[in-house]
């Protein structure tokens, strides 16, 4: 792992709020000079930190409105049946999340759909070609937090140090 200092943290921070800061604000916020700040922009794209920019959409103002978390259970976990399910979901545009998980399920999805009937068609997709022994959605009422960056401040926390 790359060596992280309090000021890469908060380029960090200040970049998971607000994206489009531009260089001379950003190096303003962490108390750097504009070169200091780029060389360790620089830095932390090149090792992988920081993966890119985007705007965050209000998905419900484009007709997105129903978020549906689907569990997986299957009796298929060869490798090659595995990478062909990986494949098979992320070739699917409704989705937004998709996790291995550990427990009782096997595998978590997001989804993202116009209604109940963009949900039907999204599962219809999902089934096609692959045998899955349980497939459960729940479909969010409300996001009470959603893409909230974590506070990094759990790095110290997680390291026991405060």
């Amino acid at each position: 792992m790359e060596k992280i200092d309090k000021f890469d943290l908060n380029i960090i921070s200040c970049l998971q709020r607000e994206g489009s800061l531009s260089q001379r604000e950003l190096a303003d916020r962490v108390g750097l000079s504009q070169n200091a700040c780029w060389r360790r922009l620089q830095r932390l794209n090149a090792c992988g930190i920081i993966r890119g920019t985007r705007a965050e959409v209000n998905l419900v103002a484009l007709g997105l409105d129903l978020t549906v978390f689907v569990m997986i259970r299957t009796s298929h976990h060869a490798k090659e049946w595995a990478d062909g399910f990986r494949k098979h979901v992320e070739r699917l545009p409704e989705v937004t999340g998709f996790y291995r998980i550990g427990g009782d399920w096997d595998y978590l999805i997001q989804v993202v759909c116009r209604g109940i009937a963009g949900y039907d068609r999204f599962y219809q997709k999902l089934i096609t070609d692959f045998e899955l022994s349980t497939v459960t959605g729940f479909f969010s009422m409300e996001a009470i937090i959603e893409n909230r960056p974590p506070d990094l401040g759990l790095l110290h926390e997680s390291a026991g140090t405060t």
